[in-house]
């Protein structure tokens, strides 16, 4: 399943300099993959399009941003919902 992540932090949480928007989340969580990642770093925001089988997963991705970020989590597909038969 695929899920767009906004995480967000305060500017006076904000990692530039000391391992940037890629120390917010864990790459290495087994079962995620990330499809892209992409900034509004003037506004202290990143999105994310990762595919995991179930939300541990992406709670365990999203851990090392946990205390100083907050994350809007949506599954997203690209099939619309079926009409009715």
């Amino acid at each position: 399943m695929l899920f767009h992540i906004e995480q967000s932090h305060a500017p006076a949480d904000c990692p530039y300099g000391n391992g940037g928007s890629p120390s917010l989340h864990d790459r290495d969580v087994e079962g995620v993959t990330v499809h892209g990642v992409w900034g509004a770093f003037s506004e202290h925001v990143v999105f994310m399009l990762v595919e995991a089988d179930d939300l541990e997963q992406i709670h365990r991705f999203l851990l090392p941003g946990m205390k100083t970020c907050t994350a809007a989590i949506t599954p997203v597909s690209d099939r619309p919902i079926p009409h009715p038969a």
